[in-house]
């Protein structure tokens, strides 16, 4: 029927076959056949006698049938998630402050963290070849920007950006052998899963695995372990320990031949006490109670080596552990396992098939841990089936093992293409000096490879399908460095400012290797750029005015042994109405007015040391204000006497003394006043102050003078 499920689950002990009937989103217990193998054609999960397995599970298939009257020739199955291996890997790219733009580049930096994963799972085989094992899928556990955790690197910029996966891969004899001994019973897969993600697939639903939980499927020869964490199924493992020790430790406490051992196991779990006949023909009533103290200590040694295997894959206690398979049924195993693992009693726990949420619970199928895995099979087989697939890459014919939807970059993975061996090379760097800093200018980045999928451009992304030919092929090499100035610097805003009330423009100058050039100048390699930008009092003199930068300096002079300086010998600056130094910074829009420098003379001197060189009087003769000087002091340099309009250098040594001073008479009027006294005739007389005096009278400051004919 169409909506039935035929699932095996072939273990170590016992080919347990079960039918299920899907009703809408539930499913239903038909009926199910359990048989042990007759001998150890099984090791530890894994098939080593096909032949007998395939007896056994033809055995299985036909008692099936025979119960319901149904043609059972597809079923699905499980590979042994003992098998699985997982790796961690990191992937890096160099970004060079250059920002992603695209998924694909993101892709390409898994797949190569992936084909990490692969060559260290190699390097644990002997032969060094990954070729051996299918990958199954991976899980992106962080991205990183300069190892700072982030979201998503779309948009994102740094010095290098990695990625951090969890990679699964199967080997693929599991697989090999599984579909042989299928063959060999005339049954075709129809579907396969893993056991440990079986198991978890029904009891741990997505929204759950975000938890770190750890599944330990303990059956007869081994006990496998799956752990969930941040989504995903992060780690499985396996211990060759599990419910045939607790067997055997019964079998020798009371001498029982071994599968009456796990017969009164059984019965005592399930009824609570059993009463066996040993091999001497004596007769015993084993308790629970009894059984419990007799087999404790090999209950320990399981309980330890699941709890080791559990540190080993997880590196501390899970936040819960669930139980399944018979084996979990050993007496007080959760509880010592709690213990071990220092969780609350109420963390470990044996789940049976009531767990299962989609399960319509029937009495035709025993309630308990035995048959989670089986029905799980029947379920993740269905919803989630793994089929095998072809696919030529570059002539090449690989197969994959489609646990998912299987993309362009998971062939190339499986077809051991490195993906970074792939791009094209990046372009010659260019190393300049910029205002005597060492910056390297990248090449442009090579390109990515071109990618083919039935002769169509196609993504790592992209989905493949049985028989697809997919080509890849180098991308190009990235052309060598080429900038300009203007895109190496970027803008530079000029500087305007108002220089002797006229408004000016100042651009920057750039020099390399010490040659004047534009902006639009290509740079090249070993370029030695100068930018010089006015931003002091001092930048713009050299930018505009030269000759005023050798005035600048302090004009000093010796008066009397005391140095003087001289303002006028310098170069004076005064920006915004303030005076301010050379070194003064200029900003947009500043005043500034530049008063030259000159040579000063013995005046300029006299005025900063505020001595005056000439006596002055002011009298008025006949009426008109008239001013009398005579010099007041001597100037003097290497014994020269200096006037008030003779120059004077810098450094020069300079004496001031005063001189000795005369009385001014009337007849000194005459220097500053417009008459010839030859030309005088008839009689005169001269008046000071209104009263009659002489030519040799001294006169003060102030005083009235006339000259009067009669």
């Amino acid at each position: 029927m169409e909506n039935q499920i035929f699932a095996l689950d072939i273990g170590t002990r016992t080919v347990t076959g079960i039918i299920l009937e899907q009703q809408e989103e539930k499913y239903s217990v038909v009926d199910y056949v359990m048989k042990e193998h007759r001998d150890r054609s099984m090791l530890d999960g894994q098939i080593h006698n096909v032949i007998a397995v395939a007896e056994v599970i033809k055995e299985v298939r036909e008692e099936l049938e025979e119960r319901t009257g149904t043609t059972l020739n597809r079923v699905c199955v499980a590979a042994a998630g003992r098998s699985l291996k997982t790796v961690e890997s990191t992937a890096i790219i160099p970004l060079n402050q250059q920002i992603i733009t695209d998924e694909e580049t993101i892709k390409h930096l898994e797949l190569s963290a992936v084909q990490t994963a692969q060559v260290k799972l190699a390097e644990l085989e002997k032969d060094k070849d990954y070729s051996n094992y299918y990958c199954v899928g991976y899980s992106v556990l962080q991205y990183t920007i300069d190892d700072e955790k982030i979201g998503s690197l779309i948009d994102q910029s740094g010095d290098t950006a990695a990625v951090e996966i969890i990679a699964t891969f199967l080997p693929k004899v599991v697989v090999e052998s599984l579909l042989a001994a299928l063959a060999r019973a005339n049954i075709e897969m129809e579907a396969l899963t893993l056991e440990p993600i079986a198991a978890i697939h029904v009891l741990i639903p997505e929204s759950m695995r975000r938890l770190n939980v750890a599944l330990v499927d303990i059956g007869a020869g081994t006990s496998d372990i799956a752990i969930t964490d941040r989504g995903t199924v992060v780690a499985y493992g396996m211990v060759p320990v599990a419910g045939d020790e607790i067997t055997e430790a019964i079998s020798d406490e009371y001498l029982l031949d071994f599968p009456e051992a796990e017969q009164t196991k059984r019965r005592i779990v399930n009824h609570g006490k059993a009463t066996v006949h040993d091999i001497l023909g004596f007769e015993t009533v084993i308790t629970y109670e009894n059984l419990v103290n007799d087999v404790k200590g090999q209950v320990k040694k399981l309980a330890k080596s699941i709890t080791k295997e559990i540190y080993q894959l997880n590196g501390k206690s899970p936040k819960a552990v669930m139980l399944v398979g018979g084996g979990s049924l050993t007496p007080d195993l959760p509880t010592i396992l709690a213990d071990r693992l220092e969780l609350p009693a109420n963390r470990v726990a044996v789940r049976g098939i009531d767990a299962i949420q989609n399960l319509v619970q029937n009495e035709s199928i025993p309630n308990g841990p035995d048959f989670v895995t089986p029905i799980g099979i029947a379920i993740a087989a269905k919803q989630n089936p793994i089929h095998y697939i072809s696919i030529h890459v570059n002539k090449k014919v690989i197969r994959l093992f489609e646990m998912k939807q299987l993309t362009v970059g998971d062939c190339l993975v499986q077809a051991g293409i490195v993906l970074n061996k792939w791009y094209g090379k990046p372009g010659n760097a260019s190393i300049v000096k910029l205002n005597g800093q060492t910056i390297t200018i990248p090449g442009e980045y090579g390109t990515s490879p071109v990618i083919m999928l039935n002769g169509q451009l196609a993504g790592v992304e992209d989905l493949v399908h049985h028989q697809d030919k997919i080509t890849i092929s180098k991308g190009e090499d990235g052309n060598s460095a080429a900038v300009t100035l203007s895109e190496l610097i970027g803008e530079i805003p000029s500087l305007k400012i108002q220089f002797n009330q006229q408004p000016m423009e100042i651009k920057p100058i750039i020099h390399v290797n010490q040659v004047k050039k534009t902006t639009d100048y290509p740079v090249q390699d070993n370029d030695d750029i100068v930018i010089q930008e006015v931003k002091t009092i001092e930048d713009f003199l050299k930018h505009s005015r030269n000759h005023i930068a050798n005035e600048t300096e302090v004009f000093t002079v010796y008066v009397n042994i005391e140095s003087i300086n001289l303002d006028v010998g310098a170069t004076q600056f005064y920006l915004n109405g303030r005076q301010v130094s050379i070194d003064h910074p200029l900003r947009q829009h500043d005043q500034l007015v530049i008063s030259d420098a000159r040579t000063p003379t013995v005046h300029d001197l006299l005025t900063k040391v505020d001595l005056d060189y000439l006596q002055t009087i002011t009298i008025t003769f006949n009426g008109e204000v008239v001013q009398l000087k005579q010099p007041a002091l001597i100037v003097l340099h290497d014994g020269v006497e200096l006037h008030e309009e003779n120059i004077i250098n810098r450094f020069d040594r300079v004496e001031i003394k005063e001189r000795p001073l005369e009385r001014f008479i009337f007849q000194d009027v005459f220097r500053y006043v417009d008459i010839n006294l030859n030309q005088i005739s008839g009689k005169f007389k001269l008046y000071k102050n209104e009263q009659p005096t002489s030519f040799d009278q001294p006169i003060e400051n102030g005083d009235a003078l006339a000259i009067r004919w009669d």
